[in-house]
């Protein structure tokens, strides 16, 4: 039997059921980087198996990783509504003055806040830092004022060098996104042809049950990263978990549940027959690929019809100068929670 919580609960269940001697809870599969860490991990209340074989893939001994085991990287990226004169080409025109982008609320879906928090590790805030030097003069004259504002309060923050240029994009992101409450209905609304010049920041694989009619099409929008000429992040990935809970009643089988999603395509198929998901084992991922050509998700009867739907993989997404897909470290997230949680807690958040 499994349970699936809602509204982020499953963390304060965990915490309940950890506090019996045997838990009711075997195993979990569970996302938010941020509380993981500091709530499940520093607390004992989740351990982390690593198959062998699993490390073995990604070139490494179970006694020698270090972090929690992935079963997969799902992405949200940004796409937008193609059927007007608009175009996105550079991750700082979601930003820019009147733009309202769809997005799930950072406190209803937390994954959201980690994506923020990742952009002031230096890593990202130097691609931001990189998307901003190739902008048009009045673009860059427009956000200079607030990265001026913003250099004193990232070295408040103890940010890196280009921390001040992910605290304006946070700002300005967080003072303009139309907060949803999920990406079903953004996808919906960002597929049909009335959705001019609008565009959103949601996960892939939602391109997956569009249902296309005379208004309605998966061509009605463009991914933005996939525009030869787009610059910047093209979105960010977050990772469903594996865990064995501290005081599981059934470990072995938790473990050997474990591989077998881990270390097969079979036991991957349930989360690997969509774009947008990319499994942790490489040889899984290699298979999945194989199996489902997701490289070719638009493709009908050989031909590309649905060109967004072409899925181009892991290692393109998370590549600079290519998807720049923001990764989420639980690590990193959970450090900067306090003080960079903190500061997007007192920003104001756009209101229609």
């Amino acid at each position: 039997e499994w349970q699936q919580p809602k509204s982020n609960k499953i963390f304060d269940q965990l915490s309940a059921d950890s506090l019996k001697e045997v838990g009711t809870f075997a195993m979990t599969l569970i996302q938010d980087g941020n509380q993981i860490e500091s709530k499940m991990v520093q607390t004992g209340i989740l351990r982390a198996f690593i198959p062998k074989e699993w490390a073995e893939a990604n070139g490494t001994t179970p006694e020698a990783y270090e972090g929690y085991l992935p079963l997969q990287t799902l992405n949200k990226i940004f796409m937008f509504n193609n059927t007007g004169e608009k175009v996105y080409d550079n991750c700082w025109d979601f930003v820019y003055e009147g733009e309202h982008g769809l997005f799930m609320d950072i406190d209803s879906e937390i994954v959201g806040k980690n994506f923020l928090y990742m952009l002031t590790h230096e890593k990202y805030a130097k691609w931001l830092k990189d998307a901003f030097d190739v902008l048009p003069a009045d673009e860059k004259a427009y956000f200079q004022p607030v990265i001026d504002a913003m250099e004193e309060e990232a070295k408040t923050l103890g940010l890196g060098e280009n921390g001040k240029y992910a605290l304006t994009w946070i700002k300005l992101w967080v003072e303009s996104y139309n907060a949803q409450t999920d990406d079903g209905p953004i996808c919906n609304i960002l597929v049909d042809q009335s959705a001019t010049d609008q565009f959103g920041l949601i996960v892939y694989s939602k391109l997956r049950s569009v249902e296309e009619t005379d208004s309605v099409s998966v061509n009605n929008i463009t991914v933005a990263a996939y525009q030869d000429n787009y610059v910047g992040i093209g979105g960010y990935g977050y990772r469903h978990y594996l865990f064995v809970t501290d005081n599981s009643p059934l470990p072995w089988t938790a473990c050997a549940f474990i591989a077998y999603m881990t270390l097969t395509v079979d036991g991957f198929s349930a989360w690997g027959k969509d774009i947008g998901g990319y499994s942790a084992n490489p040889l899984v991922a290699a298979g999945t690929e194989a199996e489902r050509n997701h490289s070719q998700g638009g493709y009908v009867d050989g031909v590309n019809v649905f060109d967004a739907k072409n899925d181009r993989g892991y290692d393109w997404w998370i590549a600079e100068d290519k998807g720049e897909l923001v990764i989420e470290d639980p690590e990193y997230c959970a450090s900067v929670a306090f003080t960079v949680g903190s500061w997007i807690e007192m920003l104001t958040k756009y209101n229609q």
